[in-house]
């Protein structure tokens, strides 16, 4: 365990019981931005391929230089 992991593990004991279920609730959230974050670069890499032949064109060539 790193020192921060435990310094948080530190802070996380000295709470209020009552305030254990927000913390759960910000790291549930943090997890699923994270999910979703990738789930979009996941999306994004897989679409490359079949919008280059809309990007990649002699005509729109002249946007690229900009």
């Amino acid at each position: 365990m790193t020192a921060t992991e435990q310094a948080l593990i530190d802070k996380i004991k000295q709470l209020a019981p009552q305030r254990l279920a927000e913390v759960e609730d910000f790291v549930d959230f943090l997890r699923a931005r994270e999910g979703d974050q990738r789930l979009t670069r996941a999306a994004a890499k897989a679409s490359e391929t079949s919008f280059a032949a809309v990007w990649d064109n002699d005509e729109d060539a002249v946007y690229d230089r900009n």
